[in-house]
């Protein structure tokens, strides 16, 4: 009998090497670098292709409501959301998700997916999905070897014992090798690229979890069996803050005897860098990509990306330009790998830009910084139609509210109205108040706050439909 397979997506990375795009509460995985869709949805749909179950996601706590949006906007059914309260990496993730899947089926099948990969090949994908679900109805752990095409030392990889096709044992896993070692590698073809892609059976994995991790397994296990239900949003109980935090590939897949791996040809590409876009990017007669309002003169073999201002390239060679509204990387090509170190000084120096852009997204829509100082600051509200903020006040500042786009039905005390395009309000310091968008189309307004203290943490909620009192 064929055993269900459910599909798995870790939604909980940061990807900070893809910095000043990809930032802490709205990273890579989040945006949409290649056509209309975000990696998060095209994996989605990607694990479509191989089983008609619905997905389990295990994503960040702060992530929540932009998965659940995201996943909604695709029509993904009825998505499962194991909600980390701190990332402890793959192993305890994709535990979770094994005690969970558990509790639909015993005997289910995990297709774990990281939501921030590139595959091109579709229907090479799904073949090799039922290649490797072959594997783990046998009990084996098996994962996806990708047929390297360049001496790559940014990857770990596989040693497999032939260059044969199909499921076979893994001979060994071997860390990050040097560019000469990387070369030997390529040439022998025993060597496959190290996916970070799964294909196990969930009693399985976690049998072998608690055989080499027994804290682990034991952790994630009683989180599963105290978790908080909470709409489509699964809590772990408080146990999972107590598991070790370790990568699937050091905590069971590099020590089991049961690992197998599947040699694929997928077009696939991790987009761990700057570097990873220029290479699944179309590039000019001189080797650019330019994304944007981009004028570029005597420029070669560049990524040049513009979001909201102009660009002037002049005689640049092998480099990095990517400009957001608030921050602009410039690189060497050869040091897209040490973009990390760029954030570990923004953290040093306590910079916002590491964590949020100048759009901050909301489970009712977002808001927009267009300026401040030290008594004001003015932002752009934009609220979904049907959504509303939370019923709030606060103690030390005021609010001036103008509607330049849709209908606002504004809550004031006592009162409740109607605001217009080009008409405005303003909300009195301490006094109750609540925005909501009873309109068709996105309401869109200017908020001006005016007061001795503006941080998002002067708000008092006493109504929220997001469960955030």
């Amino acid at each position: 009998m064929t055993r269900p397979v459910i599909p798995v997506v870790l939604a909980g990375g940061v990807g900070s090497r893809l910095w000043p795009v990809s930032r802490t509460y709205y990273p890579k995985q989040f945006h949409a670098l290649f056509g209309e869709q975000s990696f998060l949805q095209s994996t989605i749909l990607r694990a479509a292709r191989a089983t008609e179950a619905a997905p389990i996601i295990v994503c960040n706590e702060e992530h929540r409501f932009i998965v659940a949006e995201q996943a909604r906007a695709i029509g993904a059914s009825n998505p499962r959301m194991i909600l980390e309260p701190e990332g402890r990496n793959s192993a305890p993730a994709i535990a979770l998700a094994a005690c969970a899947a558990m509790t639909q089926a015993e005997d289910a099948i995990l297709l774990v997916l990281p939501s921030d990969h590139l595959v091109s090949d579709l229907d090479a994908f799904a073949g090799a999905v039922a290649a490797a679900v072959a594997g783990a109805e046998q009990g084996k752990l098996v994962t996806f070897g990708i047929t390297p095409t360049r001496p790559e030392t940014g990857y770990g990889y596989i040693k497999i014992g032939s260059a044969d096709a199909g499921l076979q044992d893994v001979v060994s896993f071997v860390e990050k090798p040097d560019a000469s070692t990387a070369a030997e590698y390529l040439s022998s073809g025993q060597y496959l690229w190290n996916s970070g892609m799964f294909v196990l059976g969930a009693a399985e994995y976690l049998q072998q979890l608690e055989l080499f991790l027994p804290d682990v397994s034991a952790c994630c296990r009683d989180a599963i069996a105290g978790a908080e239900i909470d709409m489509d949003f699964i809590r772990p109980g408080a146990k999972f803050l107590q598991s070790p935090s370790q990568s699937i590939d050091f905590a069971v897949m590099e020590k089991t005897e049961h690992a197998q791996v599947v040699p694929v040809s997928f077009g696939w590409n991790d987009i761990g860098s700057w570097d990873a876009i220029c290479d699944e990017s179309s590039q000019d007669p001189t080797g650019n990509h330019l994304s944007g309002d981009v004028v570029a003169i005597d420029t070669n073999n560049s990524l040049i990306m513009a979001q909201d201002r102009l660009i002037g390239a002049l005689g640049l060679s092998d480099l990095i330009v990517v400009e957001t509204a608030d921050a602009v990387l410039v690189a060497d090509r050869s040091r897209v790998q040490d973009v990390r170190q760029l954030i570990n000084q923004l953290a040093i120096d306590d910079r916002i830009e590491q964590h949020y852009h100048r759009e901050i997204y909301r489970p009712w829509g977002s808001l927009e910084g267009i300026d401040e100082g030290e008594r004001y600051s003015v932002k752009c509200i934009r609220v979904k139609p049907g959504a509303a903020i939370s019923l709030q006040r606060h103690h030390h500042r005021s609010e001036h509210w103008v509607v330049v786009k849709g209908t606002g039905r504004i809550t004031r005390g006592e009162e409740v109205f109607d605001l217009a395009e080009n008409e405005s309000t303003y909300i009195p310091r301490g006094v109750k108040h609540r925005l909501e968008n009873p309109g068709k189309i996105m309401l869109e307004m200017i908020e001006v706050q005016v007061g001795s203290y503006l941080a998002e943490d002067d708000i008092e909620r006493f109504d929220d439909d997001y469960g955030r009192l």
